[in-house]
């Protein structure tokens, strides 16, 4: 049987190891990082969610309405102008037509080249506004993670199974609500107003042969 200081002696080095470096003492230092929390969220819902978000959707499905109507407003000035230059065809002199249709097909390249880069435009409008609405966003994620002790942020879209309160989405959404509000102006209006500027002259179409062929240029898709 061990003697009483054999048994004292074993007690104190069992207790020197669990206070180490090795120890429990460690073990519970090191447990908040394994408890850390990984939060996800969903970018594309953030935004169509979120007020600035609805807000782009009405402003660019405006502006597209816009520039619809105005494509189709030229289409139309372009025909007729290309019928009336066919019916004058006949009392004029082959070089003075010929004069008259190159004249014709310049201005109808430069229109068309101005009304591309109206819908390019908008389509740079769209990535403005979502990029200056995620660097708005980016300080207010910062301080939710702050607050839920998290130390990363995944993409919720790569992930293949998660808890459903690991998801700060909807939660985000409110915030960026209640502190940024609609981002209205805080994107370059530039964009916008060359969009919408107008057209004088009509739209054209490739090289038509006759106005049956003549067709505008489709209206950007959003």
């Amino acid at each position: 049987m061990a003697s009483p200081m054999r048994l004292a002696l074993v007690l104190a080095v069992g207790l020197g190891l669990l206070a180490g470096p090795g120890g429990v003492a460690a073990q519970e230092q090191a447990a908040p990082r394994a408890t850390q929390q990984i939060l996800t969220l969903d970018w594309d819902r953030l935004y169509e969610g979120s007020t600035w978000g609805k807000r782009v959707v009405r402003d660019v499905a405006e502006a597209s309405r816009a520039l619809n109507t105005e494509n189709n407003r030229i289409a139309d000035a372009l025909v007729a102008e290309e019928r009336a230059l066919t019916e004058q065809r006949a009392t004029m002199e082959l070089a003075a037509f010929r004069a008259a249709a190159e004249a014709f097909d310049k201005r109808a390249t430069e229109i068309r080249a101005a009304q591309k880069a109206k819908a390019q435009a908008l389509q740079a409008r769209l990535d403005q506004e979502r990029g200056a609405f995620i660097q708005a966003t980016l300080p207010i994620l910062d301080e939710l993670l702050v607050a839920r002790g998290a130390a990363i942020v995944l993409d919720r879209r790569v992930i293949i199974r998660g808890l459903a309160d690991l998801d700060v989405t909807a939660e985000l959404v409110r915030l960026v609500d209640e502190r940024v509000g609609d981002g209205a102006g805080v994107v370059s209006e530039d964009a916008a107003r060359e969009t919408s500027a107008p057209t004088e002259a009509p739209m054209p179409v490739p090289e038509p042969t006759s106005p049956a062929e003549a067709t505008p240029d489709p209206a950007p898709q959003n």
